[in-house]
Formats: C-alpha cells, sequence, structure tokens
C-alpha cells in the first residue's frame, strides 16, 4: 500500500478545519490560527501549506465542489434512465455528504463572499454550470430543450433555497423533506412525459 504524505493529510486536516470552523462561527470570519488549532497543527504551519486564508477559503470551496462532483459522477454510474439521473442529482445534493450544517454554512458563507471575490465568485458559477449541465443530462431525454432547461433552472434554485432555508430554520427541512420538496416539484413538471 502506498505511503500518503504528510503534506496532503495535513492540507487536508486544514481543509476539514476550515469546514468545521466556518460552522461554528457561521461566517468566513475565521483566523488562520483558529483553523490551524482545530487542524491540531501550527499557525505557521497552516500559512505555509496555504499561504494567506483567503487562499485556504479558495482551496476549501474547491474541496467542496470536488466531493460534490465526486458524489454526483458516483450516483449517476448507478442510473439507467434519464428520470433516475435527475433524481440522483437531487439525492446527492440532500445526502449525508453534503446536507450537514457545517458544508450548509460554509455555502452561505461562500456565496455571501463571492459577492466580493472574484475567485469565489468563478467557483460559483462552476458550481451552478455543473449543477445545470447534470439536470439537463437527465431532462433532455424527457423534455425538449427549452423545457428542459426551465425545470432545470427551478430545481437548481429549489436545491439552493432549501440549503438557505435550512442555515436559517436551525434544521429544518431535513434531507428527506427537502428531497421530497424537490422531486415533488420534478414529478409536476415530468409525469407522463418522454421526448417522442
Amino acid at each position: 500500500m502506498p505511503k500518503i504524505g504528510m503534506e496532503p493529510l495535513r492540507r487536508k486536516a486544514l481543509i476539514d478545519a476550515t469546514i468545521s470552523a466556518i460552522g461554528a462561527r457561521g461566517s468566513l470570519d475565521v483566523t488562520m490560527s483558529e483553523i490551524a488549532g482545530r487542524a491540531g497543527v501550527s499557525s505557521a504551519l497552516a500559512h505555509h501549506y496555504f499561504g494567506a486564508k483567503d487562499e485556504l477559503l479558495f482551496a476549501t470551496m474547491r474541496h467542496i465542489l470536488a466531493e460534490l462532483n465526486a458524489d454526483t459522477r458516483r450516483a449517476f454510474r448507478l442510473t439507467a434512465t434519464p428520470r433516475q439521473r435527475v433524481s440522483a442529482v437531487v439525492a446527492v445534493s440532500f445526502s449525508d455528504d453534503q446536507f450537514q450544517p457545517e458544508i450548509i454554512a460554509a455555502w452561505l458563507a461562500f456565496y455571501v463572499e463571492a459577492q466580493k471575490s472574484t475567485e469565489l465568485r468563478r467557483l460559483l458559477r462552476i458550481y451552478a454550470r455543473r449543477l445545470n449541465s447534470n439536470l439537463m443530462s437527465g431532462l433532455t431525454g424527457i423534455l425538449p430543450r427549452a423545457e428542459a432547461d426551465r425545470v432545470a433552472e427551478a430545481t437548481a434554485a429549489l436545491i439552493d433555497g432549501l440549503y438557505i432555508r435550512r442555515a436559517l430554520k436551525d434544521g429544518v427541512p431535513g434531507a428527506q423533506t427537502a428531497i421530497a420538496l424537490v422531486e415533488d416539484y420534478l414529478e409536476t413538471k415530468l409525469s407522463g412525459r418522454s421526448l417522442p
């Protein structure tokens, strides 16, 4: 079994600590020292690996997006129909790995910070395009393109909106309720539909 160097492990520990610190604080108003303490490393080592706090925050957002993408790809491998692909996107969005308080807090904090940061805004655009593409990969097999575009946009808005509600309502809705709400919307749009 190949050995994993300390650097990747420490980088991952710092990213996990960043998510935890943002979740606890509910904002990006965390210090490198606080993050380093949560990761069990010195502040100097955190600066060595990431430079400034902004670089660590950017790496954290990239990590969250990479995990979401990997989870979606794994879920897609288990699908056989366009409708299952759409449901897979919804299920992954509200999975235990994604729909947890720290990750939700990180998403909200990144959305706010993206209004000031070009790099974070670019990452959020990548997320939005990827979410749309993933939804369209199933919807275009069910609906005409223009209609699929509208349903994809509304579904993405529901997903993002339910994250905001979860953050603001202290745990409500839960993952299963969120999935059911999005699936109810999709069912009204897709019931009995298929491309000729």
